[in-house]
C-alpha cells in the first residue's frame, strides 16, 4: 500500500468511529468519498477562528471556499491545510511554550498560563526578491511562530510526498547571485535540481530552498528556524521520504541554517506525555485521529 493511500484509509476509518458522512471533492458528489460536508467537521472543536480565516483568506491555496466544481480542499479527511490547524490553532491564545517543546524548537519548560500568548500564523508570505518581474509568487509558509523574538517557520505535509514526484526549481532562482550569499551548499543544490529534479522523489526540496531564501531576506539578521514536520508512513515510501529528509538537513547544516525536523506522529506523543494535563480533550482528539 504506497503512502497517500495509507493516510486516506486511516482517516475514513477516523470519519466513520466519528460517524461523519462523507461526500466526494468534485460536484455533485462525484470521486471517493474523501471529503466532509461541513468544513467544521474536518476541524477540531468545530471552529476556526477569525485570525485563521483571515489567514487563509489571503494565502495563495483557496483553502476554505468552494468553487463551481469543486470542494475546498480543506474539507478533504486528508487536507494538508485542515492538519495544521488541528495542531496549531488551539495554542494562538494560549502560551505557545508547550506546543514549541513538543516539536523540539525549544528545551521543555512548564506551562505557564501566565505568559503572554504568541502568534500562531497560518499562509504566511515571505518575499524573496524585490523584482516582481522575475519572482512574482510569495512562497506560503503553514504555520509561523513568533515567541522570544525568535521565529519558527513550519512546512507542514500529510500526503504531498506520497503522490508523485517532485518537481524541480525554477532556473530564475540559479541566476541570481545576491540571493545565495552565505547559503553556497544549497546554491549547489539548486543547481542540481534546476529546471528538473533527478534527486528527490518524495520530497519537494525546491519548496524548502524557497522557504529558505524568503526567510533569509526577512531575518537573516535576527535569525530563524525552518521546521519541516510530516506525516510519516509505513514501508518503502517512509523510509524513503526519512532519507530525501536526511540529505537536505544535512546540506542545510553546512550553510548553518538552522534546519529541523520532526513527525506529526512524534509531536502528538510528545504533547500527550509532557503536556496532557489541562489540553486533555485536544490530545485525545490528536491521538484519536492521527496516531
Amino acid at each position: 500500500m504506497n503512502g497517500k493511500k495509507y493516510i486516506q484509509l486511516k482517516q475514513q476509518n477516523w470519519a466513520k468511529r466519528n460517524g461523519l458522512e462523507l461526500v466526494g471533492g468534485t460536484k455533485p458528489n462525484r470521486g471517493e468519498k474523501n471529503y466532509v460536508a461541513n468544513l467544521t467537521s474536518n476541524i477540531y472543536n468545530q471552529h476556526l477562528s477569525l485570525e485563521t480565516q483571515q489567514n487563509f483568506k489571503e494565502g495563495d491555496g483557496n483553502e476554505t471556499k468552494d468553487n463551481k466544481s469543486n470542494l475546498s480542499k480543506m474539507k478533504a479527511l486528508h487536507s494538508s491545510s485542515a492538519l495544521p490547524v488541528n495542531v496549531f490553532q488551539y495554542w494562538q491564545e494560549k502560551d505557545v511554550s508547550p506546543i514549541l517543546s513538543a516539536c523540539r524548537l525549544i528545551n521543555r519548560r512548564p506551562f505557564n498560563s501566565d505568559t503572554l500568548p504568541n502568534a500562531v500564523r497560518f499562509e504566511q508570505k515571505f518575499e524573496i526578491d524585490e523584482d516582481k518581474k522575475l519572482y512574482p509568487m510569495k512562497p506560503n509558509l503553514d504555520v509561523v511562530i513568533k515567541n522570544n523574538n525568535k521565529v519558527y517557520a513550519i512546512e507542514s505535509k500529510f500526503t504531498e510526498p506520497y503522490k508523485k514526484k517532485q518537481k524541480g526549481l525554477r532556473k530564475v532562482y540559479t541566476l541570481k547571485k545576491s540571493l545565495w550569499k552565505g547559503i553556497t551548499h544549497l546554491q549547489e543544490l539548486a543547481n542540481k535540481i534546476s529546471p528538473d529534479n533527478n534527486e528527490f522523489k518524495y520530497l519537494d526540496a525546491a519548496q524548502l530552498i524557497k522557504h529558505t531564501l524568503g526567510l533569509k531576506k526577512a531575518y537573516n539578521e535576527s535569525g530563524f528556524t525552518l521546521l519541516y514536520l510530516w506525516y510519516d508512513v509505513i514501508g518503502k515510501d517512509g523510509a524513503a521520504h526519512r532519507e530525501e529528509i536526511e540529505q537536505f538537513a544535512a546540506t542545510a547544516k553546512k550553510d548553518k541554517v538552522e534546519f529541523r525536523q520532526i513527525t506529526y506522529q512524534e509531536v502528538i506523543i510528545n504533547l500527550s506525555k509532557e503536556f496532557y494535563d489541562g489540553n486533555e480533550d485536544y490530545v485525545n482528539y490528536l491521538t484519536n485521529r492521527y496516531l
